[in-house]
């Protein structure tokens, strides 16, 4: 069967179609019989180019429109909202356009406070029922918690960034070769 529907190009996240003519075995972007027009969604408004004639030609030969080109054509007065071809020469129907509808400021009103009387709730208790009856509550262990923290070492205490420099320890020897003489130090 014999489709027009859209064939995609364009870059990456910038779309652009072309309305073509394909059997509907054939990849979306594969081969196609003929082409009768684009479509540039990204454009503001849309842009929509359809030669009116070759599409005629081809709805009249039994090609089937995708829901998508079925709307473009719809939009350029090709077909009808019965999705039937309307003869050459018909008008198009006017786009509707977005008219952008700017909010209205709303002045605020004066309202005049009103008194209004507390009502008084009155509590409803409600007997627990088996299912919700609560369970016995843990006894209080009175014993404290003790966390120790085991005695530093004075061999293998790590030296605080915030106490300012620390002091190497002495019987340390440098690994890092000596800067101006080049050897070992």
């Amino acid at each position: 069967m014999v489709r027009i529907r859209l064939r995609r190009t364009g870059a990456k996240n910038n779309p652009a179609y072309r309305i073509v003519i394909a059997d509907q075995r054939a990849p979306r972007d594969g081969a196609f019989i003929d082409t009768i027009g684009h479509y540039l969604p990204t454009r503001q408004p849309h842009v929509v180019e359809i030669d009116g004639a070759k599409a005629r030609e081809w709805l009249g030969k039994g090609a089937q429109p995708s829901e998508t080109v079925s709307s473009l054509l719809r939009q350029k007065g090709i077909l009808d909202s019965q999705n039937k071809v309307t003869p050459e020469g018909t008008a198009a129907p006017e786009p509707r356009a977005a008219v952008p509808v700017a909010p209205t400021a709303v002045a605020p009103t004066a309202v005049a406070p009103t008194a209004v009387a507390p009502t008084a709730v009155a509590p409803t208790a409600v007997a627990p029922t088996v299912a919700e009856s609560p369970a016995p509550a843990p006894e209080a262990d009175d014993t404290p918690v003790v966390i120790s923290d085991p005695a530093p070492d004075p061999e293998h205490e790590m030296p605080d960034p915030d106490r300012g420099q620390a002091e190497m320890p002495t019987d340390v020897t440098p690994i890092a070769p000596d800067m101006e003489s080049g050897e070992a130090a």
